[in-house]
């Protein structure tokens, strides 16, 4: 039912309470209150009956509507009223609190356009996004959103790239860049070959990882759950002893006793627990994506909450995964710029992340009529001929038979025309939010670690630059596993180990952990973890953290608070010190200001 329909029934309904009093007739008051209590709970009678129809469910429709029944056949029609009344209240402002909610987690994934603009033979074509195909050209307006993740392969332009990796600054990119799906194109159109089709496109899948994240419930949740579907039966049972065994044992008003048993019906109601703490951890979500935290279900914002221990990878993850050459070894006669310009000019048009660091710091221009012959050995290294001499660039492995320089740094070695010329030394930039996130951890009691497979040397030196003191170097990606692996047996029961990475070969250990944390990096990576830092900024791991306490937190105030306030006015019913209007607030009234708690978890 619409939110504007429970206004105008809850409105009518009053009118007519009001109307009651007015009124010294039975017939007329009791016609009056009849009319506003069909009104105000028919809806709640029929699920009731329903629920009956379907097994005898004792849900809270049924103990509202024999609640209210019984108050009405005994004389307090009022209350009888009130109670289904104040209940759709309770209903429709919990209807409006969700709503609210999934408006706010919806809104981050609200990124992907329908259509596609597909050009075929020289004609351009609007056309569902879903059609599309791998290897086919889509043109991307001005103004438009980039449907389907691919190759730029004319054109160039600026694009906001917020939506997906929450960076402020638009982006210049041009004809053979890469382009993620989600981008806003701001001034210029291009055309895009696709290199995926769109239900695997990234913005695809965040939209999946999203609308799939409120089905993960937490343990929490699950335990109000169990406790709902074993508490409503025994206080319903204890409702009707109480309302009809100490008249019939020790005499006493009928009435009053059954008013007590009533009271019990009312407050019995698990509204307040049911409602308010699955909405706690919705909000979680919901603020966590606010921040750009996309955390894929509430199971996982327990688990964070318990961290003792957060691993890291380190390229990609610590750092930038940007080397930056820092120092020059130049041999056997070769100058630092010949050692640099030869490197330069062979690595020229190699896309791993090495190469394309040495070209960007070599400033001066390279003449690509110099280069011939270029043969790439992936991960290894390249050969070329370059001003017409043959030339090696690349590990110490790929020209171990020249005699390289033994170094545990990360370097790029040069053989000229079978003669050894020396390396370049590069180190990987820290990001600019490690040294304060790990200094955060640590103040927070949380221990750190890096499981790398880089070398040990500048393993060693971002640990020491970090201040982590446990690191493991040089593993292949089964080795990283199993040290994770020594971690997890020696934690303690109630505690939970989380482990960051960006890269493929961190998958299996994101996998493997309590809680496995992603940056925005390889499909692998964020596919598998838990939660996925869409910034790509470390410092959000700090945030989510903060937002998984919090939201515990929280959570944990609904339950002890909920659960005491109902025990209290149970007790109170028993010595038949509570009324009916208490009782009403200790349902309706209790579920509100759980509501309202629970919905400051999203604003973290």
């Amino acid at each position: 039912m619409s939110l504007k329909t429970d206004k105008i029934c809850i409105a009518l309904s009053f009118l007519l309470v009001i109307f009651s009093y007015f009124t010294q007739e039975i017939g007329v008051k009791t016609a009056l209150l009849g009319v506003a209590l069909i009104i105000a709970g028919y809806e709640i009678i029929f699920k009731a009956f329903k629920s009956l129809k379907n097994g005898f469910s004792l849900d809270e429709n049924f103990l509202m509507s024999i609640a209210s029944l019984a108050a009405f056949s005994i004389g307090e029609m009022v209350e009888a009223v009130a109670i289904l009344l104040f209940y759709r209240i309770g209903e429709a402002f919990e209807d409006y609190s969700l709503n609210r909610s999934r408006r706010s987690v919806s809104s981050l994934v609200d990124l992907a356009p329908k259509q596609a603009n597909l050009k075929q033979n020289g004609e351009i074509t609007t056309v569902d996004v879903q059609s599309v195909k791998v290897g086919e050209t889509i043109v991307v307006k001005a103004g438009e959103k980039v449907p389907i993740d691919g190759i730029i392969t004319s054109g160039i332009s600026l694009f906001n790239t917020a939506s997906i990796n929450g960076e402020p600054l638009p982006l210049e990119l041009g004809k053979g860049d890469k382009i993620t799906s989600g981008f806003i194109n701001l001034n210029a159109t291009v055309e895009i070959k696709t290199t995926s089709e769109f239900e695997n496109s990234v913005v695809s899948k965040i939209l999946d990882m999203v609308e799939n994240a409120a089905f993960k419930k937490s343990k929490s949740e699950k335990f109000i759950t169990k406790f709902a579907r074993i508490y409503t039966p025994i206080v319903v049972g204890f409702a009707f002893v109480l309302a009809f065994i100490p008249p019939v044992l020790f005499g006493g008003d009928f009435s009053e006793w059954l008013k007590r048993g009533i009271i019990f019906l009312v407050v019995s109601c698990p509204c307040a627990l049911v409602v308010s703490v699955p909405l706690s951890f919705f909000g979680g979500i919901g603020g966590a994506s606010k921040n750009g935290i996309l955390i894929k279900g509430s199971s996982f914002i327990e688990t964070l909450s318990k961290v003792k221990l957060v691993a890291f990878d380190k390229t990609g993850t610590l750092s930038k995964g940007e080397f930056v050459p820092y120092k020059f070894s130049p041999t056997n006669g070769f100058s630092k710029d010949e050692l640099f310009k030869f490197i330069a000019l062979a690595e020229k048009n190699s896309i791993h992340p090495i190469a394309v660091s040495i070209v960007k710091a070599y400033k001066e221009p390279l003449d690509e009529n110099l280069i011939k012959h270029v043969k790439e050995s992936a991960g290894f290294g390249i050969s070329a001929v370059i001003d017409g001499k043959d030339v090696l660039v690349g590990s110490a492995k790929f020209i171990k038979d020249f005699n390289p320089h033994d170094t545990d740094e990360t370097a790029v070695h040069l053989v000229v025309n079978n003669s050894y010329a020396g390396y370049i030394s590069l180190k990987d930039e820290l990001r600019k939010e490690s040294r304060k996130t790990i200094k955060w951890l640590h103040k927070n009691s949380i221990k750190t670690a890096m499981i790398t497979g880089d070398k040990k040397a500048p393993a060693l030196a971002v640990a020491n630059e970090l201040g982590i003191s446990s690191v493991n170097y040089e593993l292949l990606p089964d080795q990283k596993v199993s040290v994770f692996e020594n971690f997890l047996d020696k934690k303690d029961k109630n505690t939970s180990i989380a482990y960051v990475g960006d890269g493929i070969n961190d998958a299996p250990v994101i996998a493997r952990a309590d809680v496995g944390v992603a940056m925005l990096g390889t499909d692998a990576a964020i596919e598998t973890a838990d939660v996925v830092l869409m910034h790509n900024n470390l410092a959000k791991l700090k945030t989510a953290i903060q937002i998984s306490k919090k939201t515990i937190g929280i959570a944990k105030f609904n339950i002890i608070f909920s659960i005491s306030f109902k025990v209290g006015v149970l007790i109170l019913a028993i010595f038949g010190l509570a009324n009916i209007p208490l009782a009403i607030f200790a349902d309706v009234g209790v579920t509100i200001i759980a509501v309202l708690n629970a919905l400051r978890a999203f604003k973290i």
